[in-house]
């Protein structure tokens, strides 16, 4: 059965749109690549009734033309100030895309969808530095190292996340943040070894680094290039060397100190 095409008023084409665009950010920021953003929102416009849709979608910006003949042409834009992963709350986002796609849903509901998915629970800190000590001593057991190595290297994942949440409120550049807590992570390891020479100080320091390096974002650049994201994929590229220079500099800088 074919499905009837909604008839929007310029307005509801509007806050549809607005609506749109707020899902298609929070897809990008919680680490979707570009080219299902794009999609996501292609389909999301056509489904209510858009004739023409023009997207175009990079790392830090969104920008969407919708036109028909019930409502004109509109265009939105949504610049992307920052990106904190999250693969939980993209889950939800991607429910949300396709239930608009499917049933079409009235701008009331989705509105209620969205302030949901924004209040979605988060790991809380013990839960965060649990995780972080699983994978500094997860990766150093992986790359041969031993179990008193794997334990210290747990202790300084959970130092790591210290000083990540007292650093969270200050305004960091995100590359800044990333030196210093691969200082903070290359002196606890270094001190560790300097201690007791039982220790590994490279088997304990790469399962730290695994805390750091930027793997979601490598994916994603490759991913973005394959698609022909070539803009986006090089920025993504950029971003993540840079990160892991950062890292670099950070353990350089504190094994200079010691």
């Amino acid at each position: 059965m074919k499905r009837k095409k909604l008839r929007l008023t310029p307005k509801q084409a509007e806050h549809m749109l607005f609506n749109v665009l707020e899902i298609g950010s929070r897809m990008l920021v919680s680490g979707a690549e570009v080219q299902r953003v794009e999609n996501s929102i292609y389909r999301m416009c056509t489904a209510y009734g858009s004739e023409t849709t023009e997207v175009f979608c990079m790392t830090y910006m969104i920008v969407v033309t919708i036109s028909s003949k019930q409502f004109g042409t509109i265009t939105l834009s949504r610049r992307i100030h920052n990106l904190s992963l999250n693969l939980y709350e993209l889950l939800y986002l991607n429910a949300l895309s396709r239930r608009m796609c499917s049933t079409l849903p009235d701008m009331k509901t989705v509105d209620q969808k969205i302030r949901q998915i924004k209040v979605l629970p988060k790991y809380g800190p013990i839960p965060s530095m649990l995780i972080y000590a699983l994978i500094s001593s997860s990766f150093t057991i992986f790359f041969g190292g031993s179990l008193p190595d794997a334990t210290v290297s747990g202790m300084i994942g959970i130092g790591i996340r210290c000083v990540e949440l007292l650093l969270q409120p200050l305004p960091l550049n995100r590359f800044l943040l990333v030196v210093l807590l691969s200082t903070v992570s290359g002196c606890m390891a270094a001190s560790c070894v300097y201690t007791n020479a039982m220790f590994s100080l490279d088997k304990i320091s790469i399962g730290n680094i695994m805390i750091l390096i930027p793997g979601l974002m490598f994916t994603n650049c490759i991913r973005e290039m394959i698609s022909e994201n070539m803009l986006s994929g090089l920025t993504r590229l950029l971003e993540a060397l840079f990160i892991s220079s950062s890292i670099a500099i950070g353990f350089a800088i504190a094994y200079y100190l010691l």
